[in-house]
């Protein structure tokens, strides 16, 4: 038996780095993980044990190792199911761009619920501010200053003007993190910016729709120069969240949680009952309306297409 990381899934077939080089593995019957329903039973991150066979030069996956956490979503095809993206995650960024196309609120809070349910820590990369007219710039310092007050580090980037290039490389270093967000946000090109030897596929976005075009088919693993792995995620149009308990939603909004602590009612649900702290602070204008409306969503999540 052997043992490695899974660092590319193409469906069928995971690529497996050991000490001493890449394995093609495939899996065997129905592998499942303990308390998952996952539309993908190994995601990349994840380490694995597999048999090696030497006639053909592949192997197969016995056994997939504990996880220390992953980020999971909703599975575009069936709703309840979930698609594991990634694993074994120290970090987790979300490329986001206040135009060109649009990157919501409502998806970035998404993004950092999925964080914050599964342990792992977030960043916000707004990328380029370059294409940013004078609105453009308005709402990118209105978005900065909601997340960095809640505790989300934050930070600008542009790949033209080589702008917060040299900090990102830092936050990267010997992390396994995690790159998320909208096709078209510019995810490949920053990587390009950073680590021009990895030289990953970039597309243009459409000038029809403002909207990017896939470049990134699947999710993998690249080891970086100074110590690290990033894992490119293909772009995802939205993040529906799964597994959540109605009640316990709000824990996963950080300024909830610590308002909910001043509720009348311990079993409050935040919507309409007397002496509820968060409705009071929405009323008072300190806290944000439109963390407000992601958690209201996050709670409709049964309804269809109530994640885009």
């Amino acid at each position: 038996m052997k043992s490695g990381v899974v660092v590319k899934n193409t469906g069928s077939w995971y690529a497996v780095k050991t000490e001493d080089n890449t394995v093609q593995c495939r899996i065997k019957g129905r592998l499942r993980m303990k308390g998952l329903r996952s539309t993908n039973p190994i995601a990349v991150g994840d380490h694995v044990i597999f048999q090696y066979d030497e006639k053909e030069g592949v192997g197969v996956i016995k056994e997939i190792k504990t996880r220390k956490n992953h980020f999971t979503r909703r599975s575009i095809n069936l709703s309840k199911e979930s698609h594991v993206i990634a694993a074994n995650l120290d970090l987790a960024i979300l490329i986001a761009t206040v135009n060109y196309p649009e990157t919501s609120t409502t998806f970035i809070d998404r993004f950092l619920v999925t964080t914050e349910a599964y342990d792992i820590p977030a960043v916000i990369i707004f990328n380029k501010v370059d294409c940013y007219n004078e609105k453009d710039l308005l709402r990118l310092s209105e978005l900065k200053n909601l997340y960095e007050s809640i505790g989300y580090p934050c930070l600008s980037i542009s790949a033209l003007l080589q702008l917060n290039i040299e900090a990102l490389s830092d936050l990267l270093k010997d992390k396994v993190t995690l790159l998320s967000g909208h096709s078209g946000v510019g995810k490949s090109t920053l990587i390009n910016a950073i680590y021009p030897s990895l030289d990953l596929k970039t597309s243009e976005i459409s000038d029809y729709h403002l909207a990017g075009k896939h470049t990134t088919t699947f999710s993998e693993m690249f080891d970086l120069p100074q110590g690290g792995q990033i894992i490119d995620t293909p772009g995802i149009k939205g993040i529906g969240t799964l597994d959540f308990q109605k009640e316990e939603v709000y824990h996963f909004f950080p300024e909830f949680f610590e308002l909910a602590k001043e509720c009348k009612f311990y079993n409050c649900t935040h919507l309409h009952e007397p002496g509820c702290a968060i409705v009071k602070a929405l009323e008072d204008g300190k806290l944000a309306l439109s963390r407000y409306q992601s958690y209201l969503s996050i709670l409709e999540d049964n309804a269809e297409d109530k994640y885009r």
